[in-house]
């Protein structure tokens, strides 16, 4: 991997692919991200060229909050780090159907949680299908 610039608008593309909010223009952009244990980071955008090394360093470190590896995720794929925020499973069950099969049909959780959509959708539609009154 080459070496890449440290500068201000990379450290700005990341703040805006990660979703940080701007809190104070000027001189230097402001922004701030909250994370999911309360806490609040903060970054100030520069306005010289480029960042040393000692200071980019600590921008990483201490005001971000990720590694170098990260950092260009962040800016050049849009992978945003993993700040400890659950991600939706693309195949979870949508919580209406989970408590039909839970109440209506009366299946053990343990059962529900094992079972795949299109599992799920099959013994809903066969109950509703079924002649068996509510």
């Amino acid at each position: 991997m080459s070496e890449q610039p440290h500068t201000p608008a990379n450290h700005d593309r990341f703040c805006r692919n990660e979703g940080w909010i701007g809190v104070r223009t000027g001189t230097h952009i402001t922004y701030e991200l909250g994370l999911p244990d309360g806490r609040v980071l903060r970054t100030r955008i520069s306005d010289r060229e480029e960042y040393g090394p000692d200071l980019w360093r600590h921008i990483l470190r201490d005001q971000l909050e990720v590694d170098e590896p990260t950092f260009w995720a962040c800016v050049n794929e849009e992978e945003k780090p993993d700040r400890g925020i659950a991600k939706a499973r693309p195949d979870a069950l949508p919580v209406d159907l989970v408590h039909l099969l839970l109440t209506r049909l009366g299946l053990p959780e343990r059962t529900v949680a094992t079972m795949t959509r299109k599992e799920a959708i099959a013994r809903i539609d066969a109950y509703w299908e079924s002649d068996t009154p509510a």
